[in-house]
């Protein structure tokens, strides 16, 4: 898939480095309860790609058209851990540092959207992320997802006492 200025893609092989090596980043890992390491990395691609064989959308890498760079992912996961309005497909993105502030993360999301909605037939879709991830916030509100404060929640998967524990939700139904 392409947008103005990005393509959208499923993953090769020489996109594992740079994907590790914005993993292993502390700025673009503020809000996660921690980085990954090359081999935890590599597996989430492992698992984004199986995702892909199984419904057919996934976390798509992100290239710079023009330059042909690798920048970092967005897409839909479907996710399951044991939530009240879980299992839903979520929309996400992780860029590296360098493309953040371009406008990268709402535009593919746009697209990410527009997929869920008209080519995979979902009736709504959701995002998430730690309370103190404002600028991921911010593109869900950009994004046009909605946010009810009565569906905050504690993150089962992040430890107890972590100040990224907990999680505000937003939603998106189809148009």
């Amino acid at each position: 898939m392409e947008t103005e200025r990005l393509v959208m893609r499923r993953w090769r092989e020489e996109d594992r480095a740079p994907f590790a090596a914005m993993n292993a980043d502390p700025e673009v890992m503020e809000h996660f309860p921690a980085r990954l390491t090359r081999a935890e990395s590599d597996g989430l691609v492992d698992r984004i790609e199986a995702q892909f064989d199984r419904l057919g959308y996934s976390l798509w890498a992100l290239e710079v058209r023009e330059s042909g760079e690798f920048i970092g992912f967005t897409g839909l996961a479907l996710q399951t851990f044991e939530a009240p309005f879980l299992p839903a497909v979520e929309i996400g993105w992780r860029l590296a540092r360098p493309a953040w502030g371009h406008g990268y993360a709402i535009e593919a999301a746009r697209r990410a959207a527009r997929y869920a909605f008209e080519e995979a037939g979902l009736d709504g879709i959701i995002s998430m992320t730690a309370v103190p991830n404002v600028r991921s916030q911010a593109v869900m509100r950009r994004l046009g997802m909605t946010r009810d404060p009565a569906e905050d929640f504690d993150h089962p998967r992040v430890p107890e006492g972590s100040p990224l524990r907990r999680h505000v939700l937003y939603r998106l139904r189809r148009p």
